[in-house]
């Protein structure tokens, strides 16, 4: 199929493949919008949105990356601290001795086999409408989705680029669950973004998006067993990504708001650089 799709590709002008393609997604994408805006789930999702919207306005927050860096990181200044979790996360909190405030994954291989662990997560849940299936295969009989605290679906979508303030409606993934992140962090009114553990390198290459078994330990995240012997997960995508990111740098600062990086060694270098430990200077001279 991708040899037949490559001669097609190849015997139409760039210019007309370009349109049709384009054509094609967005037929596809308004596919999804029905059941994306009337089942019961994400009508439910859509109310807690909602919920969120603003709920931090003026306040900073920290979306915690991760890559290997974060060992490096001293994580217990952010006990106190809004926090985005992101995929795996969870596998640190018991070395870590809190939870971070909000939970998000897209991806749908980390949600197909995680599944339960996810569902096990006392603190409010972001998911990818796409992967619903694999919540509802893992839920009690009932069926029911946890409310307390709330788990909820976002229409996220691979193509249609965009940066959306409100994420009651369709986001763009921008090949990252960072991006979307940030989107969420926009929704809920954060002031100051900070990102940690966001290294933007990886030791594992091959072709974008490619999904991969991985064969031994892994040396791309904070911990060896994160996508360890036997786990599926895509090779990432570091040239979509920082379009994203751009986009999401740009939306900010007109917003007059701001994401400043504060990884230690990462090689992203999009947004401002911050110190890490600099950010906690006043909260170190309290008594």
């Amino acid at each position: 199929m991708t040899n037949f799709r490559e001669r097609i590709k190849t015997s139409i002008p760039p210019g007309v493949w370009k349109s049709a393609r384009t054509g094609w997604y967005g037929l596809y994408r308004a596919s999804l919008w029905p059941a994306a805006t009337t089942h019961p789930w994400r009508r439910e999702s859509i109310q807690n949105l909602k919920r969120f919207k603003d709920i931090h306005t003026g306040e900073r927050c920290f979306i915690i990356g991760n890559g290997p860096s974060i060992k490096k990181t001293d994580l217990s200044y952010l006990k106190d601290e809004f926090t985005f979790g992101m995929n795996r996360i969870y596998m640190m909190f018991s070395e870590l001795g809190f939870p971070t405030t909000y939970y998000l994954s897209i991806n749908s291989l980390v949600i197909e086999q995680c599944a339960q662990d996810i569902l096990a997560l006392q603190i409010p849940r972001f998911l990818s409408w796409r992967s619903r299936d694999f919540i509802e295969g893992a839920l009690d009989k009932d069926g029911t989705l946890p409310s307390n605290p709330p788990l909820s679906f976002l229409h996220t979508t691979y193509t249609g680029q965009k940066f959306t303030k409100d994420v009651c409606g369709r986001l763009w993934e921008g090949a990252t669950v960072t991006y979307v992140a940030m989107q969420l962090a926009f929704h809920m009114g954060f002031q100051q973004v900070i990102l940690i553990g966001v290294d933007h390198s990886f030791t594992s290459k091959g072709k974008p998006n490619t999904t991969v078994v991985s064969g031994g330990d892994d040396p791309d995240h904070f911990d060896s067993n994160y996508f360890g012997k036997g786990f599926r997960w895509q090779l990432p995508d570091l040239d979509t990504s920082e379009i994203s990111y751009r986009k999401a740098k740009e939306v900010y600062s007109a917003a007059d708001r701001e994401i400043l990086d504060a990884t230690i060694g990462g090689k992203l270098t999009l947004f401002p650089k911050v110190e890490y430990q600099s950010l906690f200077i006043e909260k170190s001279k309290k008594p």
